[in-house]
């Protein structure tokens, strides 16, 4: 029979992880972001060799399921490099999320940086401005804000990602719903109460994210 009480309690319980759940997904976040627009630049200018590798980098993140990702480096990555083994369950679940985010977000921003008018670049170029600082002052700005809703989607698709880090070991908020379901036996009110604060989170989230995007076209 259903339990409502129940519910209620663990979804005040499971709320307390929030803070984990989140924190996971901005630092993955803006890790991603950093390492995937330096990836996009890379690629627009077509870097002989390092193009080509970059693009096996972002094909095989983008092509194999995240939770083989996190196994892989988390128990195979050890094999290889011993002192990998040391280094935590969370700090792993933060670099994986960040590599799998990168890749995706790289193709984000270069699709975003060609659909810029390039005649600009050369624009710039042909003032004396270096290609360098065209690009951060001039390129990137405008194709921030055509990046933005699709970065969005990446950061809601990143907290939902949060969920499977529990399985190597971190405590957040699918992880202690596991736990309250095997202890109590109550499978649809804990899975529910977690559901139902991913659901809270994301729709915020995306709202948050809805007015960046409106406060950045408003120069447009």
């Amino acid at each position: 029979m259903f339990d409502l009480s129940y519910l209620l309690e663990r979804l005040a319980f499971i709320a307390t992880y929030i803070p984990v759940t989140m924190a996971l997904a901005l630092l993955a976040m803006v890790t991603g972001t950093f390492v995937g627009t330096l990836i996009a630049i890379i690629r627009h200018n077509k870097i002989p060799f390092i193009d080509q590798i970059l693009a096996i980098y972002v094909s095989f993140f983008r092509g194999t399921p995240l939770i083989v990702q996190l196994f892989l480096f988390y128990f195979g990555l050890p094999q290889l490099i011993p002192s990998v083994s040391t280094t935590t369950a969370i700090t792993m679940s933060v670099i994986v999320l960040s590599i799998n985010a990168s890749a995706y977000i790289s193709e984000t921003v270069r699709a975003a940086i060609n659909s810029v008018d390039q005649d600009q670049m050369e624009a710039a170029i042909s003032i004396g401005m270096s290609k360098v600082k065209a690009m951060l002052r001039i390129i990137l700005p405008q194709a921030t804000r055509i990046a933005i809703p699709p970065l969005s989607n990446t950061f809601i698709s990143l907290i939902q990602g949060t969920a499977i880090t529990f399985t190597i070991g971190v405590t957040e908020m699918m992880g202690i719903a596991k736990i309250g379901a095997a202890a109590s036996y109550k499978f649809l009110e804990s899975y529910l109460a977690v559901g139902l604060l991913y659901w809270m989170i994301t729709y915020v989230s995306a709202k948050l994210l809805h007015l960046l995007e409106k406060r950045l076209a408003r120069a447009y």
